[in-house]
């Protein structure tokens, strides 16, 4: 069955169109990303022969999850609050676009530098050449 013109707009709308942000919630997603491989990285060279076993989450709700439910947990509770961030900076953009803008690169910004961080731990552990 074919669909008419009106029927192809009206199916087509949502994914024709570009979401507000697109940009900022992009990057923001990618630096928490980078965020959770760098977690996951510093914790599993941890508990590897030769590793130094003090390197610990320092965020301890994300602590909890990883006592309860492993690496798996951890991620789901990370890229959940990534998830509750993005939805909050689209609703808020709706009456204040420059607050949501500011949200979004204000938590990149903040992640990236957890990201940078995290990758100094893991250069001065020795992992890194």
């Amino acid at each position: 069955m074919e669909e008419t013109p009106s029927e192809e707009k009206k199916s087509g709308f949502f994914w024709n169109r570009q979401l507000p942000l697109e940009r900022e919630t992009s990057v923001f997603i990618l630096v928490n990303a980078l965020d959770v491989f760098m977690t996951y990285l510093l914790l599993r060279t941890n508990h590897l022969p030769g590793g130094s076993n003090h390197i610990v989450e320092s965020n301890q709700i994300a602590n909890y999850f990883i006592a309860s439910w492993g690496i798996k947990g951890m991620v789901y509770f990370k890229f959940g609050l990534v998830a509750v961030v993005t939805v909050i900076a689209q609703i808020v953009f709706t009456k204040r676009p420059t607050t949501a803008r500011l949200l979004l690169n204000l938590g990149s910004l903040v992640v990236a530098a957890v990201v940078i961080y995290s990758f100094m731990l893991y250069v001065r552990e020795g992992h890194l050449g």
